[in-house]
Formats: structure tokens, C-alpha cells, sequence
């Protein structure tokens, strides 16, 4: 299975079982995995007061967690007995095939590029006490429930972003803006990141990586700010568009 031609623009859709990327006439790839990177920019690391890593931080979250541009954010009831879920405006990847068809694994840094359908933007929204306290010590159950990856608002092809590193991202909650810095501060950039996920695991089509997020975070603030009922989240990025998502409790 060959990465969709960027003649045809991908599109992300929503399936009977979650979404999916659509290009032409194919069968639409699902949303297969969803591969975090914790503290990959040094002043998200700084103001958790934590050590910036050697290597890519590597969670993941559900495909359920897959929601579209203009979906709810929905609070579950599980995270309502206290304010903690957050905002993380993030560049998305989202993983074809190699340029020869073989599937995404053990590719090198200089290869990684040529693996991308595309990008768009991504907000990995975070429950914090279910992050840091409610799950012993493991990410994954507060970054998975349902509603908690938007995506969009389109896909932007790799033509179109010759230079994953050259993004700004921006997120505002209710038109204030909150995180605000390139990509080019990544830790570890887009290819590295590939690279480093693939080696000895086989990256499926529709396997998409958000790349982390810059400072700014609701919980690290003074006082917190963590999202309620009737809040909207935009997520910007350069050549890409804004993603914007309303927030509900469930």
C-alpha cells in the first residue's frame, strides 16, 4: 500500500469506526495509533520544573481520542470531580508508507520525510490528574478518552510544508493566546521522531505522531487555567489553518 499522491489532497472523514484519511478513490486509512512525545520543547520541560530528555518521550493515546475540526472537546464525567483536563497545541504527522511501498520501520532520519501523507494540527488534550497521579505513573489513561486528539482542519501535504520545522504554533483559549512558538525549538525534530518510533516497530498507515508542545500549558500557570464548559480551543499552525474545537461537559 503506496502513500497516498499528494496530487490528491487527503482528507481526514469520520468512519463508522473513527476516522480516517481519505485520498481519491481508496479505501479511507483509519486512524490505526496515536504516538505522544512528551516535553519536546525545553520551555515545556522548563516549566514543569522537569529535566530535558536524552530521547524522545514516548506515550500513546487511543485512536478513539481522534475527533474533527468543529467536534466537541467532551469532559467526561470521570474527570469532572476536580478542574485538571488541559490544552497541548501540537504539530500532527500522520504516517503513509515509504516511497517504494514498504511499511514505515526502521527508517533512518534522512529517509523519515518521505514517509508522510501530511500534517495538520493537533491538540492533545490532557486530563492531569488522571496523567499524573490517577494512573500510576503511565500517561496513557489520561490522554485517552474519547474526544481528547482533535485534528484538522485539513491535511497539508508534504509539498505543501517542504520544512516541518519551519511552523509557528499557536494556541488560544477564548481568543487569549496561550502557547505561542516555532517548531524549530523542537528537542528532537520531525525526522528524528519517525525515525526513533519506527525502530523495531512497524509504523501502520494512519499511524499519526504528535510532535509535542510548546510552553504555555494551562496547568503549569499562575493559577492554573484548565478548560470548562462553553470554552473554545483554536489551534494554529502556519500553512495549515486553525483548528478549533468547543468544550462540553459530558
Amino acid at each position: 500500500m503506496a502513500t497516498p499522491p499528494h496530487a490528491t489532497t487527503p482528507t481526514l472523514v469520520r468512519t463508522n469506526s473513527g476516522l480516517a484519511i481519505q485520498a481519491g478513490s481508496a479505501s479511507p486509512i483509519p486512524i490505526r495509533h496515536i504516538i505522544g512525545i512528551g516535553r519536546n520543547y525545553a520551555e515545556h520541560a522548563k516549566e514543569q520544573a522537569a529535566d530535558i530528555p536524552e530521547r524522545p518521550m514516548i506515550f500513546t493515546k487511543s485512536p478513539m481520542t481522534a475527533a474533527l475540526d468543529g467536534d466537541d472537546i467532551v469532559i467526561p464525567k470521570v474527570c469532572q470531580d476536580r478542574e485538571q483536563v488541559d490544552f497541548e497545541a501540537e504539530l500532527a504527522v500522520i504516517i503513509g508508507t515509504q516511497p517504494d511501498g514498504r511499511p514505515v520501520r526502521d527508517v533512518s532520519q534522512a529517509d523519515a520525510l518521505g514517509c508522510i501523507i501530511g500534517y495538520c494540527c493537533g491538540n492533545d488534550v490532557s486530563a492531569r490528574w488522571w496523567q499524573k497521579e490517577g494512573s500510576g505513573g503511565q500517561f496513557c489513561r489520561g490522554k485517552s478518552f474519547d474526544t481528547f486528539c482533535p485534528l484538522g482542519p485539513r491535511i497539508a501535504t508534504p509539498d505543501q510544508i517542504p520544512d516541518p520545522q519551519a511552523l509557528q504554533v499557536t494556541c488560544r483559549v477564548n481568543g487569549q493566546v496561550m502557547q505561542d512558538a516555532p517548531t524549530s525549538q523542537m528537542i528532537f525534530p520531525i525526522a528524528r521522531l519517525i525515525s526513533d518510533c519506527s525502530q523495531g516497530t512497524t509504523l501502520l498507515p494512519g499511524t499519526v505522531i504528535m510532535s509535542g508542545t510548546p510552553g504555555g500549558v494551562g496547568m503549569a500557570r499562575k493559577p492554573p487555567i484548565y478548560l470548562k464548559h462553553g470554552d473554545t480551543v483554536e489551534v494554529e499552525i502556519s500553512k495549515i489553518g486553525v483548528l478549533r474545537n468547543k468544550v462540553r461537559m459530558e
